[in-house]
């Protein structure tokens, strides 16, 4: 880790959840350096985006943490001022990305980043592949729901028509671990995303089946 950085280096909140491309997750900033980011973020002229990673080992408060090498670069939507210095915002997932290094976490964590693009993929059939995966998350999800009345299933969700938008779409829809997600935002291409995201269904199936019968 180096004390020195320049402008190619980017804001980063780890978190104990995988963001993935296309995604958004509700966040809450109460942790006085990642106040500080969100207030330096808004004082610049560019949209106020940071890099998001999941924290393999650790707590999300406090540092002493460890770090995935892969994430995304997000951006801030629908922020909100709240009492005592907090913030709330929307976090967008746009574009998966490596972790080259990191620096030290004053004022708040930072990394130089690059872009990852996934892999083109020509396979054959992917469209159907992605359409069964829809239908047998579906399927798991409704297992869950058995077992928790109050979970939602989406079933009108729309899938981008793009294979790796779509991939990511249907790991952010899937009811998998944190460790299978982040996984499977390090797949090379949609082709093995989709065929990961069928293991761990696999997994998934039988636990809740399990626990039903």
């Amino acid at each position: 880790m180096s004390d020195a950085a320049g402008d190619d280096v980017t804001p980063m909140f780890p978190l104990g959840m995988v963001l993935l491309p296309g995604s958004a997750i509700p966040l809450h900033v109460f942790e006085p350096r990642y106040r500080q980011m969100v207030r330096d973020l808004l004082a610049r002229d560019d949209p106020p985006r940071f890099g998001q990673v999941l924290i393999t080992q650790g707590r999300d408060t406090g540092g002493d943490d460890r770090r995935a090498d892969v994430g995304v670069l997000a951006e801030m939507a629908s922020i909100r001022a709240l009492e005592g210095g907090r913030y709330g915002f929307l976090a967008v997932g746009l574009q998966r990305v490596r972790v080259l290094e990191w620096f030290a976490d004053e004022p708040y964590p930072r990394a130089r980043l690059e872009p990852w693009d996934d892999r083109p993929d020509a396979a054959e059939g992917v469209a159907d592949r992605i359409e069964a995966l829809r239908e047998r998350i579906l399927g798991v999800l409704a297992l869950a729901q058995e077992l928790e009345p109050l979970l939602e299933v989406p079933t009108d969700q729309q899938l981008p028509s793009e294979p790796s938008a779509a991939s990511f779409a249907l790991c952010a829809l899937a009811p998998i671990g944190e460790s299978d997600r982040l996984r499977l935002l390090a797949a090379d291409g949609p082709d093995d995303r989709l065929a990961g995201l069928a293991d761990a269904l696999d997994d998934v199936e039988a636990m809740l089946r399990f626990r039903l019968s």
